[in-house]
């Protein structure tokens, strides 16, 4: 891995962290709504900060995802529980930030900032290992 690669990686990461820092404060002001749509974001900067690493980028969300799930979930470089829980996040955003009528519960927003914080935590470590 070249230089710009892991610099682009740093930088994915800490967007990755400063996104739970916010779905935090969120979930505290009782916003969960916003706190799903931040973890969603903390966790596909997550994404993101492994691809970067690969060279592999996408302009469209499902292909980040699909393309992670394909490559790192399925092969079990990350474990599959990430990917059931990464698939529950992304609806759950989807419906938070699009629906009008859905009602985020402080349960789910709990479980989403959760598996936000465990993908941080598993790209974060495997990005120290590739170091």
């Amino acid at each position: 891995m070249n230089s710009r690669q892991m610099e682009l990686s740093k930088y994915r990461l800490k967007e990755s962290e400063d996104s739970l820092k916010v779905a935090g404060h969120c979930l505290k002001e009782g916003l969960f709504k916003d706190s799903i749509n931040r973890s969603y974001y903390a966790t596909f900067y997550s994404i993101k900060a492994v691809l970067a690493i690969g060279t592999i980028d996408f302009k469209r969300h499902k292909d980040v995802i699909a393309y992670f799930n394909k490559n790192y979930i399925a092969t079990e470089i990350f474990p599959r529980e990430l990917g059931r829980r990464l698939g529950t996040l992304k609806q759950l955003r989807e419906k938070s930030d699009y629906d009008d009528f859905y009602i985020a519960s402080k349960e789910k927003a709990e479980e989403q900032y959760q598996t936000a914080e465990m993908v941080h935590n598993y790209v974060k470590n495997y990005l120290l290992e590739k170091q």
